[in-house]
């Protein structure tokens, strides 16, 4: 054979080869999950008032997801949820329930209901699968101590907070890392749920009044980034697993003053003088926009550091929130358009409440820049990661995997159905099911008006403004009957309308 004949041949054969060992390598796994941002609260997703960069660079590098869901309407499930594969209707956690002796008291034991031992987590999955697995910001699912810490459910490391009263304010007196209290200096504790009679006088007396010295959000970007590039630098070969829970932008109102003062002074006209967690403010448009502004600026940390390091082609990265825009207090949904027309918001299993803005970027995998109108929801992301990593699924999720949706432009995801439950408040209930997940009954006010359900054709009536139950009793039927086998009873979180002797 020439010897320019066999030259070709093993230039060819190195081309082919070097791709297959990058594609062997087992992708890194990167989960952010923002707290009560709603569908329109990014650039890519329709925002106008605030900026998002590196989320909309995200979007522009990856997928969008149009129709996804969260798991709960509020935080607590949605991330038991999240880390189990399991739908409200059998995952142990289904409500805001405090730890056991738990309450708003301050001086009361931190953090939520925890999930118990026997809940199998994607993380400890990953921890078995060989993964490094870490979890930076609001964890929500066990105080100290718990059968749900961190620690308990597959993760090595773990800096932020526990609870998720504490986390009402973003100058916590402490956070945690690991089972250890990490004081933060010069921050004095304060009640986050204040009410003020009149305006104060000036933006100094607000600072001195509901600030102090360390910013949460950015010490949490700041130890994540540090235990990433340690990672990166002592066990390059391990793949590593890395949960971001943020907890912007839910309640406080406290934003890095550069960045509150880049927004317009003339949004803010009337100070706010606080209810329902949001912390008295004189500028609260500015500030609201500030915070979403400082998380994407943490995301943007995240994103620049997997590209120095050369990691960004083998990391899958995963955007989402835990549940929609929360109610009308501090934060003005209307003047930012925060879920555009969608009914509802946090704590009701309408569109706004659970309907999320999503972003997957998987390079050399998924196409840059592309959408997906199929309906998924977080039950999802863990046959979904373990489809990525090569991991069997486990028989009992209620999730499917999105990896054909998310790699091949135009696949149509086919489902049954995709089911909610809420015990807490009035008590609601939710199915979306039907071709192309059309249809959606829901059931507001379990509690007072348990014969009460309402139809919406999603395709065409996403807003849900028109009531269609009376015009399709067989839709209702069906969906009363699936709704009916996805709910096991609850010991921690009865709901009476549905629960079975």
């Amino acid at each position: 054979m020439p010897i320019r004949t066999t030259l070709s041949l093993l230039i060819l054969l190195y081309m082919f080869a070097a791709p297959a060992q990058t594609e062997d390598r087992t992708p890194n796994i990167v989960f952010i999950m923002a707290d009560d941002l709603g569908y329109h609260e990014l650039g890519s997703f329709g925002q106008e008032k605030i900026r998002t960069p590196n989320l909309d660079r995200l979007a522009d590098q990856g997928i969008k997801l149009t129709r996804h869901y969260a798991g709960s309407a509020v935080c607590a499930p949605t991330r038991s949820i999240l880390m189990t594969g399991l739908h409200s209707g059998h995952a142990t956690i289904r409500g805001n329930k405090p730890t056991p002796g738990g309450n708003w008291d301050p001086e009361s034991p931190e953090g939520q209901w925890p999930i118990p031992d026997n809940d199998y987590t994607i993380a400890e999955l990953l921890k078995e699968k060989g993964f490094a697995t870490a979890a930076f910001g609001k964890w929500g699912l066990g105080g100290p101590g718990s059968t749900g810490h961190p620690s308990n459910q597959g993760f090595d490391h773990f800096y932020g907070y526990l609870c998720q009263r504490v986390a009402h304010n973003y100058y916590p007196t402490h956070l945690w890392r690991n089972h250890d209290v990490d004081v933060l200096d010069g921050n004095d504790y304060f009640s986050s749920h204040q009410r003020i009679e009149e305006p104060l006088e000036s933006e100094e007396e607000y600072d001195e009044r509901y600030r102090g010295e360390c910013y949460a959000p950015t010490e949490i970007n700041d130890e994540l980034v540090s235990w990433l590039t340690t990672h990166i630098e002592t066990k390059p070969d391990t793949p590593f697993f890395l949960y971001y829970p943020t907890i912007i932008p839910h309640v406080a109102l406290q934003a890095p003053k550069e960045v509150v003062d880049s927004y317009p002074d003339e949004w803010d006209e009337k100070h706010y003088l606080g209810n329902r967690g949001y912390l008295p403010n004189a500028t609260p448009r500015a500030t609201y926009a500030a915070m979403v502004t400082y998380m994407d600026e943490c995301v943007g940390r995240v994103l620049d550091l997997l590209d120095e390091q050369g990691l960004a082609d083998n990391t899958v990265v995963i955007f989402t929130s835990d549940n929609g825009s929360t109610y009308v207090s501090g934060v003005d949904r209307d003047f930012f358009q925060l879920l555009g027309d969608l009914r509802g918001h946090k704590g009701q299993l309408y569109e706004g409440g659970i309907r999320m803005p999503t972003i997957v970027r998987w390079p050399g995998n998924i196409q840059p820049g592309t959408t997906s109108g199929d309906a998924s929801y977080h039950p999802d992301w863990f046959p979904t990661i373990a489809e990525i990593v090569g991991a069997e699924t486990p028989a009992n999720l209620d999730g499917m995997s999105l990896v054909e949706d998310l790699t091949k432009p135009g696949h149509v995801l086919k489902r049954g159905f995709m089911y909610w439950e809420f015990p807490e408040g009035p008590g609601s209930q939710a199915l979306i099911f039907g071709n192309q997940m059309r249809w959606k009954l829901i059931r507001p006010r379990l509690k007072k008006e348990p014969d009460h359900h309402e139809l919406y054709d999603l395709l065409n009536d996403p807003n849900e403004t028109q009531n269609v139950a009376d015009q399709h009793p067989e839709l209702v039927k069906q969906a009363l009957e699936t709704m009916r086998s996805q709910h096991t009873n609850s010991d921690l979180f009865p709901l009476e309308a549905l629960d079975r002797p």
